[in-house]
């Protein structure tokens, strides 16, 4: 199976937190599955710890690469089609992260690892 973790699923997952569910968290360690994060979920990290909404991230905003690489997922670039996907994605979703990670897992056929039921609507494979 190939996953695209949401970024709260791979904070989670690198905190080893219980937010993560039981399901989830199997998946992903299942050495079998191939695991992408987003460079989305890098610019949201990035951005969001600079404006103070996650203090508690600061390694791993600082280093992002490493913190992928170090659980032996694999980086997922943002290109021109997945731009052009997420800003012509109907519906009222406005967040510009959750909107490219979308528009990923469908272009890139990955089931999108997340508890965001906002995600119901559109046609992506969501697993949680």
């Amino acid at each position: 199976m190939q996953l695209l973790l949401d970024t709260h699923a791979f904070l989670w997952w690198l905190a080893g937190d219980a937010a993560l569910s039981t399901k989830a968290r199997k998946i992903i360690a299942d050495q079998r599955n191939a695991v992408y994060v987003s460079a989305a979920s890098a610019w949201e990290i990035t951005t969001k710890h600079r404006i103070g909404k996650l203090p508690g991230v600061a390694a791993i905003a600082h280093d992002l690469e490493q913190a992928i690489a170090g659980q032996n997922f694999i980086g997922l670039p943002i290109d021109i089609q997945h731009a052009q996907t997420a800003g012509a994605l109907p519906g009222p979703l406005r967040d510009p992260f959750d909107r490219m990670l979308i528009a990923q897992a469908t272009l890139e056929n990955l089931t999108l690892v997340s508890n965001e039921q906002a995600f119901e609507p559109y046609a992506v494979r969501r697993l949680w």
